[in-house]
């Protein structure tokens, strides 16, 4: 085979030998000869000298004069040159006459496919089906010389030599579950409490009642009662016995402003006040009267101000506060001997315990008698609300669990007040507070007794300048 041609698939296209010179070549085909064309049909032409018709067919293509004298070039054939060329070289393949060549069969051709086989599904098992790829190799520690392999560790050792891989820690996460727990706790706490407050009904509607006021107004009372009390007890208070209906020997309205100082006014209960229904009386006779929902109308009409919240405590819950905060420090300006009260007081800084503090807050063996008692409530409750707030109480669950408790145990509040309200009322009175008196006109004796009448054209001031929920005017406050 040469030049590409097979001569076993195509006979026709082996190479044969060039013709002797002088002879055509037989290996080129002949064109067949064109018929003559209509000389009707063929435009006439313009002859032009030097213009041959194309042998395609394309007339006005201009052929080059043909060179008569020159002979016609003859291709010789290529000339192989061999060492020995004394013997006939063999023929190729190509160079074989047709007749030889063509009685040569074809090997047969296997039958070609017009389309792909079908394909069957089989099942893929990776245990079974040999690793086309094998795993990669593992890098080899680099070693010096000829160094040997370590050896396995010795017995004992191995995860106790590995460092343990250190927890990561959240203290922040176990803050906010710590936080979490003491909300749950306190609040827990609260409604604990709240629940053992004893409620009472002492604020009610009536006709003509004092319009609602800016600010807040708390009225405290602290009664004579005697209830659940044993005779041991009452020879400890020293309160004397049973001495008919319930009586108040103390009672204070307290202002809380949106803004500014707290104010706390101390009534005399020997106020010579008029009682709705019950004429002109000592105010402490409207509780004796009707309690506190009589009490509570009496003081609104008398000092113009719509009182907001109720409490009110009795001898042995007064007594169980101050044991509960181990005391109070109080500093007395004059000495108190009251053998009623049960009190022998020196002048001076002093922890009085629960009943020397009960006989302090109610004696009137002093020279001014009701007006001494006012002064010196007012002084031990402001020393009494400077502990109970301070930071060593709320912060020791040892003393603030008791206060709280019998707190609750021995207050009794109006139906629509909660432990907040209570916890609301001691934080504004633990910073400057304003105590004082309603201003004092003089003294009169009249059917009910000695009584204390107000300066009514300073009470009236005053009284309007806590309804306007305006600070008080510094001439009409009273030490």
């Amino acid at each position: 085979m040469m030049n590409g041609d097979d001569p076993q698939f195509n006979a026709r296209r082996h190479r044969v030998p060039p013709p002797p010179p002088g002879q055509p070549d037989a290996r080129r085909p002949q064109p067949p000869a064109r018929p003559h064309p209509d000389p009707r049909r063929q435009p006439q032409q313009r002859e032009n000298p030097g213009q041959q018709p194309d042998p395609r067919g394309r007339p006005g293509v201009r052929q080059p004069p043909p060179n008569r004298d020159q002979a016609p070039r003859q291709v010789e054939p290529t000339k192989v040159m061999r060492r020995d060329a004394d013997k006939a070289p063999p023929l190729a393949y190509s160079q074989r006459p047709p007749e030889q060549a063509a009685t040569r069969n074809p090997p047969p051709r296997a039958p070609r496919q017009t389309h792909a086989p079908t394909q069957r599904p089989e099942p893929f098992d990776d245990r079974q089906s040999p690793r086309r790829h094998s795993p990669a190799p593992r890098p080899m520690p680099q070693r010096e010389g000829n160094q040997p392999p370590p050896g396995p560790p010795p017995a004992g050792q191995g995860r106790a030599d590995r460092p343990r891989k250190r927890r990561k820690r959240h203290p922040f996460r176990w803050f906010l579950v710590f936080l979490l727990v003491l909300i749950l706790a306190i609040a827990g706490a609260v409604f604990h409490l709240d629940g053992k407050l004893v409620r009472i009904a002492a604020l009610v509607q009536y006709s003509n009642r004092v319009a609602d006021t800016p600010g807040t107004n708390w009225l405290l009372v602290g009664s004579d009662g005697r209830g659940g009390l044993s005779s041991e007890q009452e020879q400890e208070l020293a309160t004397g016995g049973e001495v008919g209906p319930e009586r108040t020997d103390t009672i204070m309205l307290v202002h809380i402003p949106k803004s500014g100082a707290t104010t706390m006014v101390s009534l005399p209960r020997d106020s010579y006040v008029s009682i709705p229904d019950n004429g002109k009386d000592k105010l402490n006779a409207a509780f004796a009267i009707g309690g506190p929902q009589l009490l509570v109308q009496t003081v609104e009409i008398a000092t113009g101000v719509h009182i907001d919240h109720y409490a009110q405590v009795g001898f042995a819950g007064f007594a169980g506060i101050v044991d509960a905060l181990g005391g109070i420090e109080v500093c007395v300006p004059k000495a108190i001997n009251d053998p009623l009260a049960g009190i022998d007081i020196q002048p001076g800084c002093q922890t009085m315990d629960g009943p020397t503090a009960l006989g302090f807050v109610r004696t009137r063996a002093t020279a001014l008698a009701d007006i001494d008692r006012m002064n010196n409530q007012r002084l031990f409750m402001a020393a009494l609300l400077k502990k109970a707030t301070s930071g060593a109480t709320l912060a020791n669950p040892f003393t603030l669990w008791p206060l709280a408790s019998d707190t609750v145990g021995s207050l009794k509040v109006d139906n629509g007040d909660h432990l907040w309200h209570l916890g609301k009322l001691g934080w504004s009175m633990r910073g400057d507070t304003v105590a004082t008196t309603v201003p004092i006109g003089g003294f009169e004796d009249t059917s009910s007794g000695n009584v204390v009448l107000w300066d009514k054209t300073k009470a009236s001031r005053f009284f309007e300048a806590l309804a306007s929920d305006k600070p008080v005017p510094e001439d009409l406050l009273s030490q």
